[in-house]
Parts: structure tokens; sequence; C-alpha cells
């Protein structure tokens, strides 16, 4: 009688019962180690030990029933042993992938080579692995199936010549030219990438998504605005009056853009006159994705620069806001604060204007003195403290009836920097003005200085709280 441990099943048997056990609390301890070290190489370790794994432990025992009935047409074995080679096909498509595309380094081969090229080996190693696994496991003639398989793909390309085209086109473009989220001009369409294919690039103009197939890019030429330094250039046309001085609109052009929230730092924005009443204006963005807000914002604040610089943007020089009547209005309603009687109302509107401001513009910029006191009609005026980094430290809030700019009767230099939440509109009262009332009314004086001294402390109160207040404590004020 032959010993158990004899037998031919009993080894592999014994491998697997004790193995298998000891091969998924190995692999499981892989697995988690990968995970907390945020190792992608984890998922690939897991379908080893989910899937491969026991799978090889199944084959091995339905492998040893075929020996226990001595038949080699089990079934059973082969339908076992192709889902292992099915699981092994898997796993070693997932190993490539991690080793060569997962980890590559930006800017290396592997990151630039195109997903298309990834499908096609992808395919290869398919179709190499099932070759041999029912070759293996089956004993099926692969040479008549790859041979069968030659003759339909040049049916095919014969009948699909336009089709394939493109994808052949697709092949082309291995140098990557544009990526997903580039911004690309192809013939005048302007948009941006939001998909790539087999046969076409899908582009988003903003009025709906420009299919183009991969051989019109391959076979033209386009503009990748994302590629260069980082920055993007946008030029805007815009035309005022003959009658306005060219130096002074250069001047509005540049200062307006140069306060866009959009401008690439470290940049200048550049305008020049084209002639008659027609201008430009150049200026960096971050990107062509942030042209449109750039212009929308240029566009607005610029309506109310030029009507506060007495400009015609566009040829219109007329203002319905600022009118006799509605100066006499505001100086009324902030005459207790300055501390005029209804009399002294109509001797002091002619030296006072009215002004507005678009939301998100500087009323008051940092490091100025301020030429008047500026008061609140509507909207609401933002104070806060910049910060190296851009940042700005909120300090307090201006609303209706109340002002900025009281250091002008100090002659300090704001190192606040004053921004309208919304539409303001303010009345402006000159320095030379205020000194005059404030010569025969010192009460209005003390009251002044009283808002500098608070505003100065809470100012001074924020910045040393996040730390920023440096070289500017003793200063902050506006």
């Amino acid at each position: 009688m032959t010993s158990l441990w004899q037998q031919p099943w009993f080894w592999p048997v014994l491998a697997v019962v004790v193995g298998l056990p000891v091969l998924l609390i190995v692999l499981t301890e892989i697995a988690s180690t990968l995970q907390r070290r945020g190792n992608p190489g984890a998922r690939v370790v897991r379908l080893l030990r989910t899937y491969v794994v026991p799978t090889a432990a199944v084959s091995i025992l339905v492998a040893q029933v075929t020996i226990a009935v001595d038949s080699e047409d089990f079934t059973w074995t082969r339908v076992a042993a192709t889902a292992f080679g099915f699981l092994v096909i898997v796993a070693v498509l997932n190993a490539v992938n991690l080793a060569l595309f997962t980890n590559a380094e930006k800017g290396s081969w592997r990151d630039r080579l195109p997903s298309i090229f990834v499908d096609i080996g992808r395919i290869v190693l398919i179709a190499i692995g099932l070759a041999v696994l029912f070759s293996t496991v089956w004993g099926t003639d692969v040479a008549g199936l790859f041979t069968a398989l030659g003759v339909t793909s040049i049916v095919l390309g014969l009948a699909l010549q336009g089709a394939i085209g493109s994808v052949v086109s697709g092949l082309l473009l291995f140098e990557q030219p544009f990526r997903l989220g580039d911004w690309l001009d192809a013939g005048g369409m302007r948009g941006r990438v939001v998909q790539v294919n087999w046969r076409a690039v899908h582009i988003d103009t903003g009025n709906g998504i420009q299919i183009t197939p991969n051989a019109s890019l391959a076979g033209s030429s386009f503009t990748n605005l994302s590629r260069g330094d980082g920055s993007y250039t946008v030029t805007a046309p815009v035309a005022f009056t003959t009658d306005d001085p060219p130096a002074e609109v250069v001047a509005l052009l540049q200062r307006v853009a140069g306060s866009l929230p959009e401008l690439w730092p470290g940049t200048t924005p550049v305008a020049v006159p084209l002639g008659g009443a027609a201008y430009e204006v150049s200026y960096e963005v971050r990107g062509p994705a942030h042209e449109g807000s750039s212009l929308a914002t240029l566009r607005s604040w610029l309506w109310y620069a030029s009507r506060r610089a007495g400009l015609g943007l566009d040829g219109d020089t007329t203002d319905a806001f600022v009118t006799p009547e509605r100066i006499e209005q505001a100086v009324a309603s902030v005459a207790p604060t300055l501390q005029v009687t209804a009399d002294d109302v109509p001797a002091l509107v002619p030296s006072v204007h009215l002004e507005r401001y678009a939301a998100g513009e500087v009323v008051l910029p940092l490091g100025v003195v301020p030429e008047a006191l500026r008061f609140v009609l509507s909207g609401a005026v933002a104070l806060g403290v910049p910060t190296p980094g851009d940042a700005v430290l909120p300090v307090s809030r201006v609303e209706r009836g109340d002002f900025v700019g009281q250091t002008v009767l100090t002659r300090q230099p704001t190192t606040t920097r004053a921004v309208a939440v919304s539409e303001v509109a303010v009345l402006v009262v000159p320095g030379d003005t205020l000194d005059a009332l404030v010569r025969v009314r010192p009460r209005l004086a003390r009251e002044l200085g009283e808002v500098i001294d608070r505003r100065g402390a809470a100012a001074r109160e924020v910045a040393e709280a996040s730390g920023e207040a440096g070289g500017t404590r003793g200063q902050l004020a506006s």
C-alpha cells in the first residue's frame, strides 16, 4: 500500500493548504504598507491577493482531480487554467502600466507618450497572452487565427480608409503638441481641449464642443496658446473721442489694466494710440482661460474710470449720474458729519464732485496721500491690509454715510487699501475744501483725528495678529 505522502497529489495539495494562507497574509501586509504610503502598486498587489493567487490554488487542486480520475480531457481543469491565465494577463497589464506610465517623470518620454500608443500596446499584449493561453491550455492552432485576423484587417482597412486616416493621424501626434486642458487656436477656432481619442479632438469653444478630426489637425498648422512662459497676452482695442488727450488716455488704460486681478505678476500693461480715436491695450494674464474674465473686468472698470477722468470712452462723454441736483442732495446728506448747516450747502456744492466705482475697483490705493475725503453714498468699501503674499487681511467695512481718506487732514500715506465691494457712489471733498472747513470747525478736526486713531489701531491689531505688522506699524491709519 502506497503511503499518503507518496501519493502524486499529496505535495501539491499540501503546498496549497500551507502556502496559500501564508502567501495571502504576506500580500495583505504588503498591500496595506503600499496603500499607507500612497503607492499605486497597492492595486496590483491587491489584484494578486484577491484573484490571481486564489485562482492559481484552485487550478492546482483541480489538476489533481485530473490525475485522480486519470483523464487528461477533464474540462474543469482547463476552465480553471483558462481563468488563471486571464487573471495573469490582467495582472501583467497592470504591472506594465504601473512600471512604465503611472510613475513616469513629468516631461519624460513615458509622460509624453500619447494614450493611443498605450492602447495599442495593451491590445498587443492581450493578443499575445490569449494566443499563448489558448495554445497551451486548449491546444488551439493560433497561426490560422492570426492569418484570418490579418486578412480581415486588410479588408476593413480598405473599407474604412477615411476613418482609419484619423486614427493614423492621431498616431502622428506622438510629440504631443497639446494636452487636455490646453487652449488651441486652429483656423480661427479657439477653445480648450476637453477630450482626445483615436479619431478626433474635442474642443470647448464656449459655444459648444467642436469635434475636429485628428487628420485635420495633423495636416494643418495650429497654435497652442497654453505653451510658453506661462503667461498669455491679451490685446483689447478701445476707442475714445478725438478730443481726449492721448497721453491721458494711455495713462488711464495702463492704470486700469495694471490693477486687474488676472494680471500676470511682474508684468506691466502697454497701451498705444492707433490714430484718431482708436487705442490698443495689451497685458499678460495667467493663461488663455483668464482672457474672457479679464476683458469683461477691463471693459467694466474702464467705463467707470473714464467717467471719473472726464474722458469719452466709445465717444460718449455724457454722464447722467453727475448732476447739480444730485450733488446738492449728497452734500446735504453729509452736512451733519461736516458740521455745516443747510445754509452752507449751496456754497459747498461747487467745490465737491461725485464719483462711481465698479465692484472690485480700488477706491483708495496703498501708500498714497489721499487728495480728498470720500463719503460713501451707496454701496460699501472694504478696508484691508495687504501682505507680501498678495493676500489682503480684512480690517473693516465702510458703508453709506461713512468715509475713507481721512488722512488727507494729516497728509499721511495710506497703509490700507480701500476696495469697492459693490458699485459704489462717493462724494469727493477735496483736501483744500476740508482744510477750510476744519479751520473754522475745530471739533471736526478732533472727530477726524479720532477716526484716524481708531482705524489705525484696528489695522495694527489685524496686522499684528497675523504677524504681518513689520514696518507698517505706527502708520496704519486709513
